[in-house]
Formats: C-alpha cells, structure tokens, sequence
C-alpha cells in the first residue's frame, strides 16, 4: 500500500479504518496506519476522522493511540467536522447508554464523563477548545447542557448512597460509645479501675471498641459532608468519589472492630465456663462483615479504581512499534 496516493488508499481502506475506530478495534486502526500513516486523515461523510469516532463513541483503545503518537498528532486532534466540532465538542457530549453502563451508580457516570472531557482537552490547542460549534456552542455549554439530567442523578444518588450509610455510621457510633462507658464486669468500688482490666480479652475489648467508634466517626462524618455537598460538576470528578471510598471504608472498619470488641465481651462474660460458646460466636461475628463486603465490595472497589487507579486512559498497547 505504500506505493498508492491518498485517493487509491482512502478508496480501498478509509471505510474500514472509520468502521474500527467506531467500533474500537484499535488493532485494525493501527494495523492500516502503520501500513498507510496517512489513513489518520481519512474523513466519513460527516468529515470526522478517527478520532471523532473514537471520542463519539467512547473507544478508549483507539483514543489511547493518541499516547504513541509523535507531534504532528495536533494536525489531526484539532480536526474540526461539518459542524464545527472538534473532538471535544465530542466528548462534551453524553456518551451512549451501554458506554455509561460500564461503571455503576450515576455519579460514576458522571465521573467518566469528566475524565473522558480532561483527557480531550490535553490535545487539543488553546485557540481549538475555546472554539464554538457552528450552532454557536462553546465545549462547555455543550458539556454543562447534554450532563443536565445526569448531574441531578448522580447528586440523587451520592445523596441517598449517603444517608443510608449514614444510618448505620450512627448506630454504631451510639453502641460502642455505650460499651466504652459501661464496661464488662463492671468497676472496683474503691479505685474505679474496671473488674477485668488485668484480663487480654479485655484489652481487645477495649482497643477494639475506641478503634470502632473512632472509624464510624469518621465514616459518619465522611456522610454528612457529601450530604451538604454543593454539587458542581468538577466535584464528581475527585471529591465526591474520595468522600465516599473513606466513608465506605471507615464504615466496614468500624462493624469489623465493633464485631471484634463484642466478642471479646461475650468472652469475658461466658467464655471461661463455658467454652462452647466461642465457637458458635466466632462463626456468627463473621456473618456481619461478609455481609458488608459482598454487599458493599463491588461499589467501594469501582469508586476507588475510578478515582486513584490508572483508569481507562493509563492503559497503553502492548504493540511496540510507534503511531505516526
């Protein structure tokens, strides 16, 4: 293919190029551009190239070739379509439905959105993203526009994720700061010191129980403050989500200590007669807490991965040879 001009090449292989950057076969895509560096002009009828389609349709393999590009990769990045859009006018527009799927929970829609939309903006020039549209639309307008609905979402969302954790931040905070203050065995008549003080078991009652009021204060806290969150737009992108992963798992701290310290209760109490009690104990005090990690584990890892792991954009492919 290297011998044919830009016509012969665009008649033979600009139909599949598009169709893979859409489709996001970002092999095929490199594949024809190693063969034919050229291709990267390759426009469809609405005068998109491939990256348009990639952005359009949220193909972060393709878009991900940005990353092995040299610089005459600006040539192609500030490309402007029939109706003068650039690609991130593009990627300030909603992405498809089973794109959004990807993750769970609306503010982590939002969330990808605003990576999707920061990650643009790094190739394009200053004098591009400050471009209106021909309908006379800046990059923002569109973003702020087409993210209405999912913006009141996400908020509905954060919001009642919040208070339901909440509620149970405030229980246990109401429990074991109970327990601190009525201690197993109760207190010496002439020094105060509480009866079992000497005792390991209650050492970890005790370690266990201000561990787990400590953590469930500070989940609760974590709570409130997304709950009076004033919800703009760049909030859903590090906030909001850092809020919640502390509040998640503060809170599965505070049930896996607070579980700890009741054991350890029902040690003091019965545990030296009555041996057979452990085991039966020891059993129930797990049901608790794999009951919040399978409930909750799936929620708390994606927050997380969205938020402090290398995301979509970190990943590179694993072909070596470089993209024109």
């Amino acid at each position: 293919m290297e011998s044919l001009d830009y016509n012969d090449a665009a008649a033979i292989c600009s139909e599949t190029m598009l169709t893979a950057a859409e489709s996001g076969s970002h092999d095929v895509v490199l594949e024809i551009v190693e063969t034919f560096p050229l291709a990267v002009h390759f426009r469809n009828s609405l005068d998109q190239n491939f990256l348009h389609l990639a952005i359009k349709n949220r193909c972060e393999n393709v878009f991900n070739l940005l990353n092995m590009t040299s610089m005459c990769r600006y040539q192609y990045a500030n490309a402007i379509d029939n109706d003068g859009n650039s690609i991130l006018h593009l990627a300030a527009r909603l992405a498809l439905f089973h794109k959004l799927n990807l993750v769970s929970g609306a503010a982590l829609h939002m969330q990808r959105e605003i990576q999707w939309f920061q990650e643009t903006s790094k190739f394009v020039s200053s004098y591009t993203r400050g471009l209106q549209n021909y309908s006379g639309k800046t990059v923002e307008m569109i973003f702020t526009e087409e993210h209405r609905e999912l913006k009141i979402d996400g908020e509905t969302w954060m919001k009642d994720t919040a208070n339901s954790c909440s509620i149970a931040a405030a229980l246990i905070v109401t429990v074991v700061f109970v327990a601190a203050i009525t201690v197993p065995g109760g207190n010496q008549s002439d020094t105060g010191y509480p009866m079992l003080y000497e005792s390991s078991a209650f050492t970890i009652f005790a370690v266990s129980d201000a561990v787990s009021l400590f953590t469930s204060f500070t989940s609760l806290l974590m709570f409130l403050s997304i709950l009076t969150s004033r919800y703009a737009e760049h909030d859903f992108l590090y906030a909001l989500p850092k809020r919640l992963s502390i509040g998640l798992f503060t809170l599965f701290l505070s049930i896996l200590f607070m579980m700890i310290a009741f054991s350890s209760t029902l040690y003091l109490v019965f545990g030296r007669k009555k041996a057979w009690v452990l085991l039966p104990v020891g059993a129930l005090t797990c049901l608790p807490i794999s009951s919040f990690v399978l409930l909750q584990y799936t929620l708390l890892r994606d927050v997380i991965s969205s938020t402090y792991g290398g995301g979509v954009f970190g990943k590179q492919s694993i072909r070596t040879r470089t993209f024109p």
